[in-house]
């Protein structure tokens, strides 16, 4: 990471120990950066110091069973949701933007969905899409989830492999209710599809993208780690979204 140092600190959320990577003016506006599966805070490093530099106060977290953080018995979806929001709560942090990638992207979806109130902007990169109804098309491809995570496995052992395995597998069934809760999101949203190199249809991000009130989609055809792959598009589109 260029520039100045992050703060690594933890907060202990109804006995999770959440661990957060924290940089930029305490008074500023506060963006809040959430992972995918198989990945930690760190990997927002790039995307940190440009909305620093922009004016804006970043706290990247490790969901539960990556990076610092704890490890669980479980890890149901609305426990990461919950996770975060506790971490709000114990950061005593009003309203904030949130930024998420795969699984922290539906992570976000589902806290904008919660307290669609506290959320002033919503960055979802290639956030996973349940089906609609039980005989519909997820479009999630299991072995093409899992595969990175797994060879990544394979390198360190930075997170529980339930905490990537056990959110697909809910991800696979089918979820109307996440559905119906989309229209209930207030904030401005941008949506960030990899294009076709992904794993995730872009024509599910697109309905995404239409159910969402204030939404929006870009397409940055590099696949599905936008912002590690292409880290400047990544940038050209969502720090100017963020800062207005």
């Amino acid at each position: 990471m260029t520039g100045p140092a992050a703060g690594v600190n933890t907060a202990d959320v109804a006995g999770t120990t959440i661990r957060y990577r924290e940089l930029g003016d305490p008074g500023a506006a506060p963006v809040v950066l959430l992972h995918g599966g198989s990945s930690s805070a760190a990997t927002w490093d790039r995307l940190t110091v440009a909305l620093v530099s922009a004016g804006r106060r970043t706290i990247a977290a490790d969901l539960r069973g990556h990076g610092g953080s704890s490890r669980t018995p479980a890890y149901p979806l609305d426990g990461f949701r919950d996770d975060i929001l506790g971490l709000l709560d114990a950061l005593d942090l009003g309203r904030v933007a949130l930024v998420g990638h795969s699984l922290g992207a539906h992570t976000a979806s589902l806290i904008a969905q919660r307290q669609p109130e506290r959320v002033t902007h919503l960055v979802l990169e290639e956030p996973p899409v349940p089906a609609r109804e039980p005989s519909g098309d997820h479009g999630l491809s299991t072995a093409r989830f899992l595969l990175p995570a797994l060879a990544l496995l394979t390198l360190r052992r930075g997170f529980d492999p339930r905490a990537v395995t056990s959110p697909v597998r809910q991800l696979r069934a089918a979820d109307p209710a996440w559905w119906h809760r989309l229209a209930s999101i207030a904030s401005p949203t941008l949506l960030i599809s990899g294009g076709p190199r992904s794993h995730t249809p872009a024509r599910r991000l697109a309905e995404v993208a239409r159910t969402i009130p204030r939404a929006r989609l870009v397409t940055i055809p590099v696949g599905h780690r936008v912002h590690s792959h292409d880290p400047s598009g990544f940038q050209a589109a969502v720090v100017p979204f963020l800062t207005g």
